[in-house]
């Protein structure tokens, strides 16, 4: 049965591969990989790209760069395989790679779903459909070390699988210029607390929906 090619952007490519914009940009670069014109995206990735960029990396500490490249060229040999040699001591598993990726790119596709701007609400911020709830807010909030169930006390609209969406989205589509205060995006804050960091203590702020 024939499969349907996505296409990435390279921000998007390293969402889902969880490689490093930069990185994605030194393969293009490099030469690692080939960008296409797909879908209307102008400079993008398609899902053997992205198998080629997480293997790459994954790799990378285990076999030089020639040795990457014969295990693409395996790879290309045979398409169906599930595991492929790479060397005398190394087989990588190939159908777990693409596993991983294929699960990512359908939460990317899902949060696309689930996700709109509207001019005048929020400030035009991205925010999950039906609420108020900014999207990009919610994934600071993970990367700062707010747990699931926290964010789910602050947010009871949202679920276990809308955190995870927000995270996915966000790195795909990192906001451009300074971050907004939570004013900016018509939000009040509700609370502030003191949390323990590393480096000392500061103060948390939520934000309000209402």
């Amino acid at each position: 049965m024939a499969t349907t090619s996505h296409a990435y952007t390279p921000t998007e490519a390293a969402a889902v591969s969880e490689i490093a914009v930069k990185s994605v940009h030194n393969a293009i670069d490099k030469r690692i990989i080939a960008t296409h014109i797909i879908g209307g995206k102008g400079r993008a990735l398609n899902d053997e790209d992205l198998l080629r960029l997480k293997l790459w990396y994954g790799v990378g500490s285990i076999l030089s760069a020639e040795r990457r490249k014969r295990l693409f060229d395996t790879i290309d040999q045979n398409p169906d395989a599930d595991t492929v040699r790479a060397d005398d001591y190394l087989i990588v598993d190939v159908a777990r790679a693409r596993e991983q990726l294929a699960a990512r790119a359908e939460a990317l596709r899902e949060a696309e779903r689930m996700i709109e701007s509207t001019k005048g609400l929020v400030g035009g911020e991205p925010v999950f459909k039906g609420t108020r709830v900014p999207v990009r807010t919610i994934a600071a909030m993970k990367t700062q070390g707010a747990s699931t169930a926290e964010i789910l006390e602050g947010y009871p609209s949202l679920t276990e699988r809308t955190v995870g969406l927000a995270e996915i989205w966000a790195a795909a589509h990192p906001a451009r210029g300074r971050p907004r205060k939570l004013s900016e995006q018509g939000l009040k804050v509700k609370s502030v607390k003191r949390l323990s960091l590393r480096n000392g203590i500061v103060p948390k702020q939520s934000g309000s929906t209402s």
